[in-house]
């Protein structure tokens, strides 16, 4: 009996050892493998003693899988990390070297590194997709929260105007070939290639918790990432420095001016005579390309946090987008994004102009309308904030990537336009804030860095609340099937015209005259849903918000520069440090605008 034990035992420490090694290797190649079978043995009458090795050859065998599959994600995840440093440090290296007059790269040596980087990514996404779509289980799993329908629907819009930008690029750029280098066509032809198969790519796989070749996938969702971080970087930048207004030398008057290294047009004409509208234009286009780089660099960002994730989304139910009930918030939103609007036209012709009694006269007129924009944001804030005090609603459990990424977000970007408000700050109060122009200018300033943190906890605290799902909140009317039956059978009787007899049965009455059958004793009657005051509260402010947000995204987006058209940071900081701090802190407050109208959309959504 003892030998027998003996050889039992040493037949599944054999087995496990064996299994053991078969899931390491499976891991390494981001395998799942199926569960252990064990074959029949002579020893098989010994049902007690297998049955207890059988439980500690399973435990030992999922200790050692689980911790073999750790080892790997954590491998594939530094190897993933690596590339995409190395290619943004390199990037950001070129995109440096391109700007400044001293240094001897120019925007052709940039647009070649990013084709190279446009042309594998593209391959990649390529092969994944075939690869995905003949592998049966590549695919278990989707997360319901990753990528939404309006946030593919964003990145279908943005990218639609992407491709009109490379459109009108090439044709500005075919005007100068005769004097310039190819390579300025062919980047814009690679990168609207890129922008159809990354769109194509990602409104169908953003959900993906992919299962097979997790470090392949790792690696080639990082690229992604690094890819189009590098184009929103060089679009950010050639949009800065157009966009950049240097002080003249007499100090009479301010003009854009551009900055960049040499290579330019200057010494080249344009062939045809669509030149000069066409930059014009597909300038205007550049934020479009700006957030488009952005909502995807997020979204493959997810996709990575979501290779080899097992979700369970047994509770999830899908959210619909409702515009009952809510009229005030949408309604005085509009007003003041029309009004927004007509100031920033405004501003933008009579800054144009020239002229610096109407400039500092436009200037007031911006200060204005952003001090009356951001201090209904603050009060709204404050408001929602007090109705979360109220909501009865949990908090969300669970890790969730795409939250996650959502407020890491939202707090990073929001260090831009902190940056640029607190170096206004200390310039106005330092030069003594003399006059009306810098008074404004120091509120705005002020009243915006409240703003900011007030809409920070606003969002974050809807972001972690459970969605609102009217089945929780449902009318139960308890009714009395006789009574019901007999009412209905009362009203039939009197209707004039009735030719029935009063003994018929109450169902047949009932279903003769098309009247819903009574529900069974102690059940709940359906009953027509209102809003309850604090969701609709909620939800005009979250309506209110979002035009607002959007109001504030369009204006710095579209051109307006208050900060060079206005002196005083220039003439505090000199103007290469204050054109880097604002060139820096930007672009990261004009995102954050945009990703506070999408997670206001969610808030919207779950109120």
């Amino acid at each position: 009996m003892r030998n027998i034990m003996h050889l039992t035992f040493g037949f599944f420490s054999c087995q496990s050892s064996k299994m053991t090694a078969k899931a390491e290797m499976e891991a390494e190649e981001g395998y799942i493998s199926p569960p252990p079978t064990l074959p029949s043995t002579p020893c098989s009458i010994h049902l007690g003693v297998q049955a207890g090795s059988m439980r500690r050859g399973s435990d030992v065998l999922s200790t050692s899988r689980g911790m073999v599959r750790e080892r790997g994600r954590n491998r594939s995840w530094l190897l993933s990390s690596i590339i995409t440093v190395n290619v943004l440090i390199l990037g950001i290296a070129l995109v440096s070297g391109s700007v400044f007059n001293n240094v001897k790269i120019n925007a052709i040596n940039l647009q070649i590194f990013l084709i190279v980087l446009v042309i594998l990514t593209t391959a990649w996404m390529l092969y994944y997709t075939i690869y995905t779509s003949r592998e049966d289980h590549a695919v278990l799993y989707k997360d319901s929260h990753a990528g939404p329908v309006w946030l593919r629907g964003g990145l279908v819009l943005f990218g639609i105007c992407s491709l009109i930008m490379d459109v009108f690029k090439i044709a500005n750029y075919v005007g100068y070939l005769h004097c310039d280098s190819a390579v300025k066509i062919a980047f814009p032809v690679v990168q609207a290639v890129f922008i159809l198969v990354q769109t194509y790519f990602l409104w169908l796989h953003a959900k993906d918790c992919v299962q097979l070749q997790r470090n392949i996938t790792r690696c080639g969702l990082m690229l992604t990432l690094s890819t189009n971080l590098m184009l929103w970087m060089a679009a950010v930048t050639e949009e800065s420095l157009h966009q950049t207004v240097v002080p003249p030398e007499d100090g009479n008057s301010t003009h854009s001016d551009d900055i960049r290294a040499p290579g330019g047009y200057s010494s080249c004409n344009c062939s045809h005579s669509a030149c000069a509208i066409l930059e014009k234009a597909y300038y205007y286009l550049y934020p479009f390309n700006i957030e488009y780089s952005l909502f995807a660099s997020a979204m493959a960002y997810v996709m990575w946090k979501n290779v080899g994730r097992l979700v369970d989304e047994h509770n999830h139910r899908s959210l619909h987008f409702r515009l009952k009930d809510v009229l005030v918030g949408p309604a005085v939103g509009l007003v003041m994004l029309g009004a927004g609007l007509g100031t920033f036209v405004i501003y933008e012709v009579d800054v144009e102009k020239g002229d610096p009694g109407k400039r500092d006269t436009a200037l007031m007129i911006h200060y204005v309308m952003n001090t009356v924009a951001v201090t209904l944001m603050s009060v709204s804030t404050v408001a929602g904030c007090g109705i979360y005090r109220l909501d009865q609603r949990d908090h969300v459990s669970g890790k969730n990537p795409t939250r996650s990424l959502d407020v890491g977000l939202l707090i990073g970007a929001s260090i831009g336009q902190f940056t640029i408000c607190y170096f206004t700050i200390v310039a106005v109060v330092a030069t003594g804030a003399e006059g009306h122009l810098n008074a404004l200018n120091l509120a705005v300033s002020l009243l915006t860095v409240i703003q900011l943190c007030l809409q920070n906890i606003f969002i974050i605290e809807g972001l972690h609340r459970e969605p609102f799902h009217e089945d929780m909140h449902q009318a139960s009317v308890f009714t009395n099937p006789y009574v019901l039956q007999a009412q209905a059978h009362r009203d039939i009787h009197n209707l004039p015209g009735t030719f029935m007899e009063t003994k018929s049965s109450p169902a047949l009455t009932v279903h003769s005259m098309h009247v819903a059958p009574s529900a069974p004793s102690g059940s709940p009657l359906p009953q027509r849903h209102r809003l309850t005051w604090k969701r609709r509260a909620l939800k005009e402010i979250c309506a209110f918000l979002l035009l607002c947000n959007i109001l504030l995204w369009i204006m710095p987006a579209f051109g307006a520069r208050p900060q060079f058209d206005n002196t005083i940071g220039a003439e505090f900081y000199e103007f290469t440090m204050w054109a880097a701090v604002v060139n820096i802190g930007l672009p990261f407050g004009i995102f954050y605008r945009m990703h506070s109208v999408a997670s206001l959309f969610e808030v919207f959504l779950t109120s």
